[in-house]
């Protein structure tokens, strides 16, 4: 690499916006490529279940055919509310473990779901959501099959998340339920934060969104802020369509993975 855009790269501000969580592997990896990178959590995950809407929880997941994973958090909160119920990874020798993406997977594999068991979009899939996943499972949908998905809560404890693959099932006659493995939670952004944003956009920092809801936060909390010169990385054409809506004046969409991200935060700096 030419020393000049190496010397740009790390003088561009990179503000990974993933929960605390989420977060290190990101970091990481951009700080690897050169870049700034500042951790600004937008979003917060609890456990939600309790010791009773556990084991309710563990009766639908044993009559389920098939279980969606929204996230990685939605297994490990889900491993967590479970750990003194093994029986529920014993119950993917038969049923089918479906989830979006690799990091998704990963943390099935590493709960002990047989790989075997699992279903998730091509490597090669332009994008890695429910429409991609459809195209591997949609052969699996039958009248009367028990599918259950597996998704964060908001605030108030209702489940959250697109209901796309869910309307997809119904429509095969397929019998859908949900639960909430974790609640999420807007970060409340204290005044120095929020005159912080103002300064990341003003000296040009990439934003990096990989959900909506992170993105709605900021905005909600901000509503003094110009973001017509704000920069944003997102991980799917519907969050760059919202940024857009809200104003931002320049937004880019990374394909999968990390290397992508890197590209693409590249392009906007």
């Amino acid at each position: 690499m030419p020393a000049d855009a190496s010397r740009y790269k790390a003088m561009t501000q990179v503000v990974v916006t993933r929960p605390e969580l989420d977060a290190s592997a990101w970091v990481d990896s951009f700080k690897q490529a050169g870049f700034k990178t500042i951790r600004f959590p937008l979003l917060e995950l609890n456990e939600f279940l309790t010791t009773q809407t556990a084991l309710e929880a563990l009766v639908l997941l044993k009559r389920s055919q098939a279980v969606m994973f929204v996230s990685a958090n939605a297994v490990r909160f889900l491993a967590q509310a479970f750990r003194h119920q093994p029986e529920w990874v014993e119950h993917f020798q038969v049923s089918r473990a479906w989830c979006t993406g690799p990091g998704t997977a990963a943390a099935l594999a590493q709960c002990g779901i047989p790989l075997g068991q699992i279903d998730q979009p091509s490597a090669h899939a332009s994008q890695l959501d429910s429409e991609a996943l459809w195209n591997v499972v949609s052969s699996q949908a039958v009248k009367d099959m028990n599918v259950l998905f597996v998704r964060g809560a908001d605030e108030s404890g209702a489940t959250v998340g697109r209901d796309w693959l869910a309307l997809e099932l119904e429509k095969a006659h397929v019998k859908v339920s949900a639960i909430a493995a974790y609640q999420r939670a807007p970060t409340h952004l204290t005044e120095p934060q929020k005159a912080q944003v103002q300064k990341f956009i003003d000296d040009g920092a990439i934003w990096v969104f990989s959900s909506s809801a992170a993105l709605q936060t900021l905005v909600d909390q901000c509503p003094q802020v110009d973001w017509s010169m704000a920069k944003a990385t997102v991980t799917h054409p519907r969050m760059a369509d919202l940024a857009q809506k809200m104003g931002w004046g320049a937004v880019a969409i990374a394909p999968p993975g990390l290397g992508s991200l890197q590209a693409s935060i590249k392009s906007l700096a």
